[in-house]
């Protein structure tokens, strides 16, 4: 297991911590509470950490410009004013379903964002991945249990996802113009032998995709080949998603959860719900903008 500084970026703790993004305008990290409906924000160097409350369960954050941001919330994708934090609804999602919540989302270097849901209690089958582009919406995949690893290579070609509860992270052909798919998905990463579950993951520049192993105290990054490259030790037992942070994208953030564990379990894992920083070499790249029309 190779060695890596991990040190807290953020003492708040988050129930289920999730979703980090970084805004290189700001040079701020945005994250996550899902359950207790929290955005999290904080600068990368410096500063408290600033607590957004958002009045619903939301997962996911992607800029749409300087002044507004598309937040993936239980309801559906809702532009928030980065200057009042005020949430306009912009494209609903399952919005009469009162069973399930968004989830893991990324967007596409074309503009496209892919977005998932799941049941709020991981009923099975609940939930669905979805592609929304310049206001339009699809649905990709359904009978998903709980939607993860959505990213995407730099050039477009080629998407990843899983369904948390199947073990098997997912590659797909996609339409690099449209981050629509473009053939049948193939098993990427069989992890159904090994420990923890596959949760969010990033893929930088070299086509290393890099996974937060929920339940595995660990970062796992696997190759263009999906052979597994590199492992990094996490001081929690739930890391939940890595993002690419810092100037030149070359740092990895992670959040982690407490979600699921009892008072017992919580005091043998202090640290869980803290979001980590991560000092290791990673050729990152910045999240794209979002076209909502």
């Amino acid at each position: 297991m190779s060695e890596a500084i991990v040190s807290v970026f953020s003492d708040h703790v988050c129930q289920l911590g999730e979703g980090p993004s970084y805004d290189p305008a700001t040079d701020a990290l945005f994250w996550f509470d899902i359950v207790n409906g929290q955005l999290l924000e904080k600068q990368l160097f410096g500063g408290a950490t600033k607590v957004h409350e958002l009045g619903q369960m939301a997962s996911a954050i992607a800029i749409i410009d300087d002044k507004r941001q598309l937040i993936a919330t239980e309801t559906g994708l809702f532009v928030r004013d980065v200057a009042t934090g005020k949430m306009t609804l912009h494209t609903p999602i399952e919005a009469d379903n009162p069973v399930t919540r968004s989830n893991d989302s990324r967007v596409h270097p074309c503009g496209a964002l892919w977005t998932g849901t799941m049941g709020k209690g991981e009923e099975k089958g609940a939930g669905s991945i979805y592609w929304f582009f310049k206001g339009e919406l699809r649905r990709l995949f359904s009978d998903i249990t709980v939607s993860n690893s959505i990213c995407f290579s730099a050039d477009g070609a080629l998407a990843y996802y899983t369904d948390t509860s199947t073990g098997l992270l997912m590659r797909v052909a996609c339409d690099p113009t449209t981050g629509l798919p473009a053939g049948e998905p193939k098993i990427f990463v069989d992890h159904r032998s090994a420990k923890g579950y596959i949760d969010g993951s990033v893929l930088d520049r070299d086509g290393i995709l890099w996974n937060a192993v929920w339940g595995g105290s660990v970062i796992e990054a696997y190759g263009p080949d999906g052979k597994l490259v590199r492992t990094v030790a996490m001081p929690v037992t739930q890391p939940s998603c890595p993002a690419f942070v810092g100037k030149n994208a070359d740092r990895l953030a992670v959040t982690s959860a407490w979600s699921g564990k009892n008072e017992k379990q919580r005091l043998l894992d202090l640290q869980g719900g803290m979001t980590f920083l991560l000092d290791i070499p990673v050729n990152g790249r910045f999240e794209p903008r979002v076209l909502i029309a």
